[in-house]
């Protein structure tokens, strides 16, 4: 259902693909996910660690809902609030550990920002996800 591919034309990436071809019917749109706890909190002040660990929770609790998992993740965008790409690279090591990893293989950016829609908000993830019939 999905096809990840690299062209030998481009530089090898990083652990996902830089093409993503998906047969699905139907794809799930999934709201940006953030930090926040069942009662809309922040959670983990200032902790890059704390707040990727929610957002895993919440993608896959997200993805579940719609009847996906997550190698049916066609396409993601992370974004962190920071201009350090060492803090990229270790939020990027963190989802890439975690039981969501599999939705990171697919056409994926991360991107490094200056601020997200909460306050204390560091992380947030955006997921497109082609639903199995």
């Amino acid at each position: 259902m999905i096809e990840r591919f690299n062209p030998s034309t481009v530089h090898e990436p990083a652990g996902y693909s830089h093409v993503t071809i998906t047969s699905a019917g139907r794809l799930a749109h999934l709201a940006g996910q953030c930090p926040l706890d069942l009662s809309g909190q922040v959670v983990g002040p200032g902790d890059f660690s704390a707040q990727t660990d929610q957002v895993i929770a919440n993608c896959l609790a997200v993805l579940a809902a719609a009847g996906a998992q997550p190698s049916d993740v066609a396409r993601s965008i992370v974004y962190v609030v920071s201009p350090d790409s060492g803090v990229l690279a270790a939020v990027w090591q963190r989802l890439m550990a975690s039981a969501l990893a599999p939705a990171f293989t697919t056409a994926s950016t991360l991107l490094g920002v200056a601020s997200l829609g909460y306050t204390g908000q560091l992380i947030e993830i955006d997921l497109t996800a082609a639903l199995p019939d």
